[in-house]
């Protein structure tokens, strides 16, 4: 299966820097309440000093979500709602151990970071690109939106979309929940300096993974306009894992 961003996506967003990373062999139970909250605990400090709609890296994705129709105090990327929550709550929510990792790395980067159950994705692409308009959103709550003609999501060979208004709100279909093993981790930044903190963050999250779940396995790319894609799950699980893992028919 590839991952990749559409061409369209690099030359309107030239500083884009993204990098994507598959795992196997994690679950959902493993505690990593601990890292979390000193990942956590970094976005604290640094929320003491500004308010996270200062931070260059929420800036960079504010002018970008403007630069697309939307109004970014309304439609805010992931990052920035994790740090704005944290802020007032001074904490971030338990939802999964994975997502909970990857929630506590965003914000201490301040950079969206999505994770996707590779199981819930239907190959061989999965294309960060503006929607046709005819793409299936599922909800949270298991109802089914259609993402507005040019809005970027990520889409899939089955046309599932995965992500409504880029990075501002992931999909109930292929969220990581109890029966993952195999995911799909994304992030993006847009601002000056990104570039550098990618390879960084990927780092952070593969040492996590290993870390908390010791059998699991990792790939890692840094995907540029000139090396866009993500080579990663060779094969899809045959339909019998699948329906182990998930049971009941798909939303």
């Amino acid at each position: 299966m590839l991952f990749r961003h559409a061409d369209t996506i690099w030359s309107d967003h030239p500083l884009l820097a993204a990098g994507a990373l598959y795992a196997t062999g994690v679950g959902a139970g493993a505690d990593t309440a601990a890292r979390a909250d000193g990942y956590r605990d970094r976005a604290l400090a640094r929320l003491a000093g500004s308010p996270e709609s200062g931070f260059p890296e929420i800036l960079a994705w504010r002018r970008a979500f403007a630069g697309m129709g939307l109004r970014p105090t309304q439609y805010r990327c992931a990052s920035e709602s994790l740090l704005r929550r944290l802020r007032k709550e001074g904490s971030l929510p338990r939802i999964h151990p994975v997502v909970d990792l990857c929630n506590a790395i965003s914000a201490a980067y301040a950079v969206p970071v999505a994770a996707l159950d590779a199981d819930r994705i239907t190959g061989p692409l999965l294309e960060v690109r503006p929607a046709a308009g005819d793409e299936r959103y599922t909800t949270f709550g298991g109802g089914t939106e259609h993402p507005a003609p040019g809005e970027v999501t990520y889409a899939d060979s089955a046309g599932r979309a995965h992500a409504r208004r880029w990075t501002h709100r992931q999909s109930g279909h292929s969220a990581v929940g109890p029966g993952t093993t195999r995911i799909l981790v994304v992030a993006e930044a847009l601002h000056d300096g990104g570039r550098d903190l990618i390879p960084e963050l990927l780092r952070s999250v593969a040492e996590e993974l290993t870390a908390h779940w010791p059998a699991a396995t990792t790939e890692t790319a840094v995907l540029t306009r000139a090396a866009p894609e993500f080579a990663f799950a060779d094969q899809d699980p045959p339909a019998a894992t699948l329906a182990a893992a998930r049971p009941g028919p798909l939303p």
